[in-house]
């Protein structure tokens, strides 16, 4: 059986990283006593500051993907005006 993936809201992430800087415990401990795996709270550390503010790399993933969506949006509108362009060509020959 698999185990469904647990979600975590972002105050409890900032939380999280706040308690793991400013405690004396390791990283791996702090994120057992929260139930939540070493590699994740590691991420999550990425992403927030001690003081719980986004870092620039989250910053800049934010961008990326609001990016990425704008490009694969960009890309359906390219394909449907290039079948709409052929479709209406083919009605003038």
């Amino acid at each position: 059986m698999s185990k469904s993936r647990q979600k975590y809201d972002e105050e409890f992430k900032k939380n999280a990283v706040k308690l793991s800087y400013a405690s004396p415990k390791t990283v791996a401990e702090i994120a057992e006593d929260l139930g939540v795996g070493p590699n994740l709270l590691y991420r999550w550390r990425q992403r927030y500051t001690a003081d719980g503010d986004k870092t620039k790399y989250a910053t800049l993933e934010e961008e990326l993907r609001a990016t990425q969506r704008e490009l694969a949006e960009t890309k359906m509108e390219r394909d449907m005006l290039k079948k709409a362009a052929a479709y209406f060509a083919s009605l003038h020959k």
